[in-house]
């Protein structure tokens, strides 16, 4: 049943252990360093209210209200119904908020799609705990965080067996009621934000790495699970100041598990790596990519507009300056070519599951990291020193000032005020502290660039070549 803002909110009082700096937090919807991020993402269930033609759906088993973005996708016509749903999502975040719950709402409607691959090697158990746990984050409505990446101890080592085998997250026993973990797992986006948090894999292990071949979902709340936040971005501040710095910090966060217990229901894999190293290859980038390049586009026409209100307030028309904004709206534009085309080339993957053509996304993947450091870089030359001539909302508010501002501030085409806070939101999106975690985001929550082109190189090799280089050389005298 698809929640409202303020049920969301009610369900995040619930003594959770979250920690931020050093102080244990009370009620993460009232902290000050927390509560503007929490409401902001309250907004997120409102919003499938307010566009319920578009972002709810009747859930097929029950008939009640559910979010598109947990529909397992069976046709093509179904990717098509999600992708507006994403891309209402992610206009009203403007492409900032990564971690929004429809990103593991499709992940874990991609997992439960293709149980299939879940329970092969005798798994039947907990591929049917999956899919179950599906129907309860439908039913439930719930914001999920996930963890899938073990700590960096010793590069010298695989990570799962650095610092004695004991850090990354890994199963210490049997219980009554299932099974007790121990260790550590990053990065949790979302994590003091979350209802839920699902540990599935990641990056591959050895094959003898048995004790870390995990998967499973407990509540945040539940005893030993300690959330320990970075610093906080949040300015307490108003939107014409810091209009993202404000409340669009998601928070990051690195998870202790302290002797966690996982009921038996909620373990979806326990201690098969064969399984652990596959799951992740059955068509997940052709899955979830669809929702993260929807979000990226929507991103990189934001950066576009962005560019050209700036340029346009300064009346910079010269040609250095449509070259810098022509160069910005390719990468916007490739990237939704690329996504057309992925969707284009949809086709069914196995279990009566539809996923897009994975051959884009497998290029984006490592690209678009890159892209977006670019055009930080565009927007901090285009707005250079304006960046540090903007006066706050105070200012403008000061009797004895506005009129000094009004004549000095003022651009080729706006008023003062408004190129200040053209100027100022610019800044929030390249230069803040917000806006520096939230290029290191782009460039890594994918994987690094560097790994990722080497996955696409396999991919490709796999796929095979036209032969043309073969041709030519069997022709040649």
């Amino acid at each position: 049943m698809a929640r409202t803002g303020a049920e969301y909110l009610q369900g995040l009082k619930d003594d959770r252990e979250v920690w931020l700096g050093g102080e244990r937090v009370k009620d993460v919807t009232e902290h000050p360093a927390l509560a503007a991020a929490a409401r902001k993402m309250a907004e997120y269930y409102d919003l499938h209210h307010a566009a319920a033609e578009v972002c709810l759906m009747p859930d097929p088993q029950s008939g009640t209200p559910m979010s598109v973005s947990h529909l397992i996708p069976r046709s093509r016509q179904d990717l098509q119904r999600r992708h507006a749903c994403l891309e209402r999502i992610a206009v009203w975040g403007l492409g900032m908020l990564g971690r929004t719950p429809d990103y593991l709402n499709v992940t874990l409607a991609g997992f439960a799609g293709r149980a299939d691959i879940w329970a092969q090697n005798g798994n039947e158990q907990g591929a049917a705990n999956l899919v179950a746990y599906h129907r309860e984050l439908v039913r439930r409505d719930l914001a999920l965080t996930h963890t899938i990446v073990h700590p960096t101890v010793d590069r010298r080592l695989p990570d799962v067996f650095a610092g004695g085998g004991e850090v990354a997250l890994h199963k210490v026993a049997d219980t009554e009621h299932g099974i007790l973990v121990r260790g550590a797992r990053l990065l949790a986006t979302l994590a003091p934000f979350a209802d839920e948090l699902l540990v599935y894999p990641g990056q591959p292990i050895p094959a003898e790495a048995h004790r870390y071949a995990l998967a499973f979902a407990i509540p945040m709340n539940t005893p030993g699970l300690k959330v320990l936040c970075r610093d906080s971005y949040t300015v307490p501040s108003s939107a014409f100041d810091h209009p993202f710095s404000s409340c669009f910090d998601e928070q990051d966060a690195f998870v202790i598990f302290d002797d966690v217990e996982v009921p038996r229901h909620r373990v979806f894999l326990d201690g098969d790596p064969q399984i652990y190293n596959r799951v992740m290859n059955a068509g997940w980038v052709a899955n979830i990519m669809q929702q993260t390049t929807i979000r990226a586009q929507v991103k990189l026409e934001f950066a576009y507009e962005l560019a050209c209100a700036m340029a346009e307030a300064l009346g910079d028309d010269s040609p250095r300056t449509r070259e810098q904004l022509g160069e910005i709206w390719t990468y916007a534009e490739l990237t939704r070519a690329a996504l057309c085309a992925a969707e284009a080339g949809a086709r069914e993957w196995g279990n009566g599951v539809w996923f897009c053509d994975e051959r884009p996304f497998l290029a984006l993947r490592p690209t678009l990291p890159r892209w977006f450091v670019r055009v930080n870089d565009l927007l901090k030359g285009l707005g250079a020193h304006n960046f540090l001539t903007t006066p706050r909302a105070a200012d403008f508010a000061n009797p004895a000032l506005r009129p000094l501002l009004e004549r000095y501030l003022q651009g080729a085409t706006v008023d003062a005020k408004t190129r200040t806070r053209l100027f100022r939101l610019a800044w929030d999106f390249v230069g803040t502290a917000l806006a520096s975690r939230m290029e290191l985001y782009e460039r890594f929550y994918l994987a690094s660039s560097p790994r990722t082109y080497q996955l696409a190189h396999l991919a490709a090799k796999r796929q095979g070549t036209r032969g043309l280089l073969a041709q030519l050389l069997k022709e040649a005298p």
